[in-house]
């Protein structure tokens, strides 16, 4: 089952970010709200755009950080028998995958998620970014609240 949540988070991903690159060029965007956007932009660094420096060998340093992470997540994901923990561990390699894809194919990762307000913006993200957060929230959660929901530290 976690395969199939890493498969279909990148499926998800790709096809998104392809309707994207399709449909926009780079810094274009639409306004379908009066808080979110889509808008095509090249992410060179990782969340938030952090050491989105260009170097030569940015790309190539994050992309193979990120497969050793996946490694040590797949590692986890198999020993562990807790099914939340295992979903969120796949929802995180399913998103770092997409991202790589993205490094390997563009030399930066595709967003396009938009939401903003007030002047201020958030920086764009996509959905391997989504998938990333979302497993990373539930692995805390289990981390901090045993099966009985009760806290422990």
């Amino acid at each position: 089952m976690p395969y199939i949540v890493i498969f279909i988070v990148i499926l998800l991903d790709q096809l998104t970010k392809l309707l994207v690159l399709k449909h926009f060029s780079d810094g274009s965007f639409v306004s379908l709200t009066s808080f979110f956007n889509l808008i095509l932009a090249y992410n060179p660094g990782i969340s938030f755009s952090l050491f989105a420096n260009n170097g030569p060998y940015n790309s190539l340093l994050l992309t193979t950080m990120a497969l050793l992470i996946c490694l040590f997540l797949l590692r986890w994901m198999h020993k562990e028998n807790n099914p939340t923990l295992r979903f969120g561990i796949a929802l995180v390699i399913g998103g770092a995958i997409g991202n790589v894809i993205d490094r390997i194919s563009y030399g930066a990762v595709v967003d396009f998620l938009d939401f903003h307000a007030y002047g201020y913006h958030w920086p764009a993200f996509n959905v391997a970014d989504t998938a990333i957060c979302m497993g990373a929230a539930l692995i805390l959660y289990k981390s901090f609240f045993n099966q009985k929901g009760k806290y422990h530290a």
